[in-house]
């Protein structure tokens, strides 16, 4: 019953959150995270008639995962875009930084399953152990990128919009409940499953009425620091941000001389 209902307000509220950011007009600011609620209302709907333990199942469930990973990586550059929308030098390097991280951490991931795929197991089998690794990578490295822009919060008074704040404060709850699902499979297996993936329900459900309930038009138009610091340490600190940024930003405009031809 308690699975059940906190489907329900899961799925309910993807349905609210949709036409709330349609209604108003938020859906141009965070154009990827209002898709992502798209995708999530029939991505809810399917597991109600379905058995769990049926083939159709595992089949609509691979064909599901790789959007939804897809997604969390779109989710994660337009919040990393929101936050440095100010500093494109500092963006685009930390843009790459992701990409080539996600391959790497995929990369890790799927060798370290290899000596688990023996030849004899069932085909099925086979793509569940890559999708799990693809999982277990995106979600580590993306955690891991996550963690970055919070510090990076924490440590540098950049103003943003409350609607900004709230979301990166909420996504993150988010997300990380998803990679700490990821974490408990991976030790623990099927043995704490029920537990595990009820809190992460309860993540869900409380992440989606939070985003219902704080993300607001009003927010989009006030300003706030990051860091509750002293006039001068603060800007001292943008300074040296705006300095970081402007040398990323000749960098990459800097393009190689060309060799004389005689």
């Amino acid at each position: 019953m308690l699975v059940s209902c906190l489907k329900a307000v899961a799925l309910l509220g993807s349905v609210l959150m949709v036409l709330n950011l349609y209604r108003t007009g938020l859906y141009r600011h965070y154009p990827i995270f209002f898709a992502f609620f798209i995708f999530r209302i029939p991505n809810s709907i399917w597991p109600f008639f379905l058995d769990v333990s049926s083939d159709l199942y595992q089949k609509v469930w691979i064909l599901s995962e790789p959007f939804e990973f897809g997604f969390y990586v779109l989710m994660v550059v337009e919040l990393y875009k929101l936050v440095l929308e100010k500093y494109k030098g500092l963006y685009s390097l930390g843009r790459w930084a992701l990409y080539f991280s996600l391959a790497i951490s995929v990369s890790i991931s799927a060798i370290s399953l290899l000596p688990r795929i023996k030849p004899s197991l069932p085909q099925s089998s086979k793509v569940m152990f890559y999708v799990l690794a693809t999982e277990r990578g995106i979600q580590t490295a993306l955690a891991i990128f996550i963690i970055l822009i919070l510090g990076f919060l924490s440590l540098f008074p950049v103003k943003l919009s409350r609607n900004v704040r709230m979301h990166a404060l909420i996504f993150s709850i988010f997300f990380l409940s998803n990679t700490f699902v990821v974490l408990m499979r991976s030790l623990f297996g099927r043995h704490m499953a029920d537990e595990v993936n009820t809190i992460l329900l309860g993540v869900t459900a409380a992440s989606v009425v939070a985003w219902l309930a704080l993300l607001r038009v009003a927010g989009e138009e006030s300003g706030l620091a990051a860091a509750p610091v002293g006039p001068e340490h603060e800007s001292r600190l943008l300074v040296h941000l705006d300095s970081l940024n402007a040398a990323l930003l000749r960098s990459s405009r800097q393009k190689p001389a060309l060799p004389r031809t005689f």
